[in-house]
């Protein structure tokens, strides 16, 4: 069996399909959330779930939460004299719920689709899936929390086309994607996000109005009693809820110090997280060249958005309800478990077909030309954009910019900044070129990026077809030399130049022949729709290639329905 499991920031949770559709797989202490936390004591004897984050409070310096904004990177946590990697404490979790599932379903669970947020980078994916290897899962999928979301939803059972926001702000994340549902595909336009945004920082804002209304410094607190002063401001939280103000109480040094705190006054010091959050919207719409207004559902995820102050911020924003019919701590879990189900091929699922997009834009550095003729090193040109739907393979032309240039150095760059320092280099190319004039030799820049984290790196010396070509892998990618090579064969297709593709093909040598057989105002039509496909073809996008195709079939079967009529 394959379960569905939500490895989430506060809480993570398991769930699995029936016949009556995804059930939540209940905890050993009976109940869905598992916290996030894991705990050990001076016998190295380990504590998981709502066990170690109530020994947290007491023993914080031996206790681990929030790892998962960790996860992908180098740091290490210090627990009862030994080290461990965000991976390992979230192996601690994976293994637990892994656990628990077999103890409930009477059988070895060996296998799981895994969720992450969706703008978690190839490293965080990479260790995600290291994490559950560690616990004995074989992970059949890394699926985007969203779009685990969208499927629990029911949206893949719509027959129409479907635009989808869906907004997920977990207890460390917050992400926003659209997603787009047509016939049997389930495509990812865009994400945007924060990895350092969600309800954590909802209640640290509470432990700052009560350390300031009291005139306490938050350096001489020790972490034991910091740790008590965040639990009560997480009861405190969850009270606005229920009413418009809560009362946040902690016994420090034996005195019981309270704090009533007014949802005006709270909702006013979180102005600044809410702005937070209305950057990510805005980009991911921008990137999907969707309108607000276009979106049909709108979706929310994650345990941070019950809280009214999100909702009603929410509402605002949106200018609508959301919907909020399935427990949006439970969704991304559900919709885990319907994707292993159709890994499964379970009769009662319907197969659906789904997408992803590169998180990040990949280019190279360039030299740009200023006035005077004034030459500028370190300049980012992009060549595979965020958001972009992969695998993509994208070609951009490059020109020797000194006289007697023989060397062109191609630094193969991640990031969005404009400016190549700022960006990740992930290695670099060296290609020959013939001396000459500065701008007369060329090299054609190919990136062929894959769902495996794969990036071929092609460089084709334009006036003598020599290449130079390089794989870039995530260094937690194991597949072998042999199958990167074969995986890079499949993907072949995609290198072929749009214009070269024999559908676009078609369309251009017809278009030839029709001005060729034409005068006039037909020869004038002919060449204004053939400029336009052209500059869609230049922009290498399959989806406006796409578009751009049927407009220009739909132009020249229009010329010539108007000469077969005698218009012309």
């Amino acid at each position: 069996m394959i379960i569905g499991i939500d490895l989430g920031t506060t809480n993570s949770l398991a769930a699995y399909f029936t016949e009556e559709g995804p059930k939540i797989i209940p905890g050993r202490l009976n109940n869905h959330l598992i916290p996030s936390v894991v705990s050990i004591d001076e016998d190295n004897h380990l504590y998981i779930g709502e066990t170690a984050k109530e020994r947290g409070v007491i023993y914080p310096e031996s206790t681990a939460s929030v790892f998962k904004r960790s996860m992908g990177t180098n740091k290490l946590f210090q627990l009862g004299g030994n080290e461990y990697s965000a991976e390992d404490l979230s192996s601690f979790i994976l293994k637990a719920l892994k656990e628990n599932a077999e103890e409930y379903l009477g059988e070895t669970v060996e296998e799981a689709v895994i969720s992450v947020p969706a703008y978690f980078n190839d490293s965080q994916r990479k260790a995600t899936k290291k994490a559950g290897e560690l616990a004995g899962l074989k992970v059949e999928r890394i699926i985007s929390e969203p779009t685990a979301a969208a499927i629990s939803y029911g949206l893949y059972q719509k027959n129409l086309n479907t635009k989808i926001l869906v907004f997920d702000l977990g207890g460390g994340t917050f992400d926003v994607s659209i997603l787009e549902l047509y016939h049997n595909i389930l495509e990812v336009r865009a994400v945007a996000g924060d990895n350092f945004l969600g309800g954590e920082d909802f209640t640290q804002i509470l432990v700052d109005m009560f350390l300031k209304k009291h005139g306490l410094n938050i350096a001489d607190m020790d972490s034991k009693t910091l740790s008590h002063i965040k639990k009560q401001a997480e009861h405190c939280k969850k009270g606005f809820s229920e009413q418009k103000s809560s009362l946040l109480q902690c016994n420090i040094k034996n005195e019981l110090l309270e704090c009533a705190i007014d949802i005006n006054e709270y909702e006013k010091e979180c102005e600044k997280l809410l702005e937070r959050i209305r950057k990510p919207i805005k980009r991911s719409l921008a990137d999907a060249n969707f309108k607000l207004s276009e979106i049909d559902e709108i979706v929310l995820v994650g345990g941070a958005t019950k809280l009214p102050i999100i909702r009603r911020f929410v509402g605002k924003l949106f200018g609508r309800v959301p919907d909020t019919s399935i427990n949006p701590d439970e969704a991304v879990a559900l919709g885990a478990a319907i994707q292993g189900a159709m890994k499964e091929r379970k009769d009662a699922i319907k197969e659906v077909i789904l997408t992803d997009v590169c998180p990040f834009t990949l280019g190279t550095e360039i030299v740009v030309e200023r006035e005077n003729q004034r030459m500028e090193a370190g300049h980012f040109c992009p060549i595979i954009e965020r958001n972009t739907v992969i695998p993509a393979s994208r070609t951009e032309r490059l020109y020797t910019v000194y006289e007697n240039q023989n060397k062109i150095r191609i630094n193969v760059l991640q990031g969005e900044s404009r400016f190549a320092m700022n960006n990740l280099s992930l290695g670099e190319l060296l290609i020959e070129v013939p001396k000459g004039p500065a701008g007369k030799e060329a090299v054609d820049v190919t990136y062929t990026y894959d769902i495996n984290s794969l990036l071929e790196v092609e460089v084709t010396t334009v006036s003598t077809g020599e290449k130079v070509r390089q794989i870039i892998k995530n260094k937690n990618n194991h597949m072998t030399d042999e199958q990167i090579e074969e995986r890079m064969k499949e993907l072949s297709y995609l290198k072929i130049p749009p214009r070269e593709q024999e559908e676009n093909k078609l369309l251009l040598f017809r278009s030839e022949r029709m001005y060729e057989e034409s005068v006039g105002d037909t020869r004038r039509r002919i060449e204004h729709h053939v400029h336009q496909f052209e500059n869609a073809l230049q922009k290498q996008d399959p989806n406006i290639i796409k578009a751009a195709r049927a407009a220009f079939k739909e132009a020249l079967d229009a010329i010539e329905e108007d000469q077969r009529l005698g218009f012309d």
